[in-house]
Protein backbone atom coordinates (compact mmCIF):
# COMPACT_ATOMS: atom_id res chain seq x y z
CA UNK A 1 0.00 0.00 0.00
CA UNK A 2 1.05 3.30 -0.80
CA UNK A 3 2.48 5.39 2.22
CA UNK A 4 0.43 8.44 0.98
CA UNK A 5 -2.82 6.80 0.83
CA UNK A 6 -1.98 5.77 4.45
CA UNK A 7 -1.12 9.11 5.49
CA UNK A 8 -4.28 10.09 4.12
CA UNK A 9 -6.58 8.00 5.47
CA UNK A 10 -5.32 9.02 9.29
CA UNK A 11 -6.52 13.27 8.59
CA UNK A 12 -8.90 13.42 11.41
CA UNK A 13 -11.32 16.04 12.47
CA UNK A 14 -13.92 15.85 15.89
CA UNK A 15 -15.88 17.84 17.59
CA UNK A 16 -16.95 15.29 21.01
CA UNK A 17 -17.93 15.82 24.51
CA UNK A 18 -17.40 12.01 26.36
CA UNK A 19 -16.27 10.32 29.20
CA UNK A 20 -14.28 7.75 27.12
CA UNK A 21 -14.10 7.93 23.45
CA UNK A 22 -10.85 5.58 21.57
CA UNK A 23 -11.47 5.84 18.14
CA UNK A 24 -8.75 3.94 16.02
CA UNK A 25 -9.60 4.14 12.50
CA UNK A 26 -7.44 1.00 9.98
CA UNK A 27 -7.13 0.02 6.62
CA UNK A 28 -10.09 -2.29 6.35
CA UNK A 29 -12.25 -1.39 9.73
CA UNK A 30 -12.92 1.74 12.51
CA UNK A 31 -13.39 0.58 16.00
CA UNK A 32 -14.86 2.79 18.86
CA UNK A 33 -15.15 2.63 22.52
CA UNK A 34 -17.26 4.74 24.08
CA UNK A 35 -18.59 6.04 27.16
CA UNK A 36 -21.06 8.41 27.23
CA UNK A 37 -20.51 9.97 23.65
CA UNK A 38 -22.62 13.15 22.11
CA UNK A 39 -20.42 14.29 18.98
CA UNK A 40 -18.73 13.53 15.99
CA UNK A 41 -15.62 12.23 14.02
CA UNK A 42 -14.58 12.49 10.67
CA UNK A 43 -12.00 11.24 8.24
CA UNK A 44 -10.84 10.86 4.81
CA UNK A 45 -9.36 8.46 3.44
CA UNK A 46 -9.05 6.32 -0.29
CA UNK A 47 -10.10 2.73 -0.78
CA UNK A 48 -7.45 1.14 -2.45
CA UNK A 49 -9.26 -0.45 -5.58
CA UNK A 50 -11.74 0.61 -7.62
CA UNK A 51 -14.75 -2.07 -6.66
CA UNK A 52 -17.78 -2.59 -4.83
CA UNK A 53 -17.23 -2.22 -1.00
CA UNK A 54 -19.88 -3.87 1.37
CA UNK A 55 -19.94 -1.91 4.93
CA UNK A 56 -21.05 -3.21 7.85
CA UNK A 57 -21.80 -1.68 11.20
CA UNK A 58 -21.74 -3.90 13.98
CA UNK A 59 -22.74 -1.31 16.96
CA UNK A 60 -22.74 -2.99 20.62
CA UNK A 61 -24.17 -0.02 22.74
CA UNK A 62 -26.16 -0.28 25.69
CA UNK A 63 -27.75 2.99 25.12
CA UNK A 64 -27.83 6.00 22.89
CA UNK A 65 -27.40 5.97 19.43
CA UNK A 66 -24.10 5.61 16.62
CA UNK A 67 -24.67 6.54 12.72
CA UNK A 68 -22.11 6.04 9.86
CA UNK A 69 -22.23 8.33 6.83
CA UNK A 70 -20.19 8.08 4.04
CA UNK A 71 -19.21 10.82 1.60
CA UNK A 72 -17.76 12.08 -1.02
CA UNK A 73 -14.90 14.48 -2.00
CA UNK A 74 -17.46 17.26 -1.60
CA UNK A 75 -19.01 16.08 1.27
CA UNK A 76 -21.85 14.83 -0.10
CA UNK A 77 -23.53 11.71 1.48
CA UNK A 78 -23.10 8.37 -0.46
CA UNK A 79 -24.85 5.91 2.47
CA UNK A 80 -25.81 6.13 5.95
CA UNK A 81 -25.37 3.12 8.27
CA UNK A 82 -26.87 2.55 11.95
CA UNK A 83 -28.41 0.67 14.15
CA UNK A 84 -31.72 -0.44 12.06
CA UNK A 85 -29.75 -0.38 8.95
CA UNK A 86 -26.33 -1.76 9.84
CA UNK A 87 -25.39 -3.21 5.95
CA UNK A 88 -24.83 -1.63 2.70
CA UNK A 89 -22.72 -1.67 -0.64
CA UNK A 90 -21.26 0.76 -2.99
CA UNK A 91 -19.11 1.05 -6.07
CA UNK A 92 -16.24 3.11 -5.34
CA UNK A 93 -13.07 4.50 -7.08
CA UNK A 94 -9.81 4.18 -6.10
CA UNK A 95 -8.77 7.67 -7.76
CA UNK A 96 -11.54 9.44 -5.60
CA UNK A 97 -11.16 10.68 -1.67
CA UNK A 98 -13.60 9.83 0.44
CA UNK A 99 -14.73 10.70 4.27
CA UNK A 100 -16.30 8.27 7.29
CA UNK A 101 -18.34 10.64 9.52
CA UNK A 102 -19.60 9.01 12.48
CA UNK A 103 -21.83 10.68 14.57
CA UNK A 104 -23.06 9.94 18.13
CA UNK A 105 -25.65 10.87 20.51
CA UNK A 106 -25.35 9.59 24.12
CA UNK A 107 -23.69 6.15 23.38
CA UNK A 108 -22.10 3.79 25.27
CA UNK A 109 -20.49 0.61 24.55
CA UNK A 110 -18.80 -0.57 21.30
CA UNK A 111 -18.96 -0.05 17.47
CA UNK A 112 -17.30 -1.25 14.27
CA UNK A 113 -17.52 -0.26 11.13
CA UNK A 114 -15.90 -3.37 8.70
CA UNK A 115 -15.46 -2.97 4.54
Amino acid sequence: MNIWRYLQSIAVSKCIAAILFAFHPGRDADRVTLGSCTGWVRHMGRFSETRTYEFTLDAQLSKGNAEVRLLDAKKEPLMKLNQQSSAGKIDLDAKNRYYLHWEFKSATGKCELRW
